[in-house]
């Protein structure tokens, strides 16, 4: 127990003094600069980054209007394969989401992406944009430039 008490003599506690500049306010804080790290390097001033792109997590979905009466809203459709939990085979999963069309052009049936935004509404926080048209048939064009007509099309 002598050797404990040896080991941890500390000076009486009215004679400790707290010397700190803020104490009792008396050094303003504006004085002092900002604390930097020694393990990281300033950025220098000429190398400052004003522009950074956004984080995109989602960038875009696609599927199909499945009910449109709403106002400025469309209900859509998205369908994706994921595998079965059990018997790992590929699936089809459905889930609707809710989306802001502004300008009401959407019908049912309709082929849309779906992009990230804001939240608009509690549900809503999809933009409607339009689907470039895939489905454009070149059959018609390659007729007229082979010139040749079809056996369907020959008078007899």
């Amino acid at each position: 127990m002598a050797f404990t008490h040896s080991l941890l003599q500390l000076p009486p506690i009215h004679s400790l003094k707290l010397s700190t500049p803020f104490l009792h306010g008396s050094t303003p804080l504006s004085l002092f600069s900002k604390p930097t790290s020694s393990l990281t390097s300033p950025i220098p001033q000429s190398h400052s980054f004003t522009f950074l792109p956004p984080i995109r997590a989602m960038k875009s979905i696609q599927g199909k209007v499945v009910c449109a009466t709403n106002d400025k809203t469309v209900a859509v459709e998205v369908v994706r394969l994921a595998p079965h939990p059990k018997y790992k085979r590929r699936v089809r999963k459905r889930k609707k989401y809710q989306a802001h069309d502004p300008d009401n052009k959407f019908k049912v049936g309709d082929i849309v992406q779906l992009e990230k935004t804001r939240p608009i509404s509690k549900t809503k926080t999809f933009l409607a944009v339009p689907m470039p048209n895939r489905n454009l048939k070149k059959k018609d064009t390659e007729k007229e430039e082979l010139g040749i007509p079809l056996e369907s099309q020959q008078q007899a």
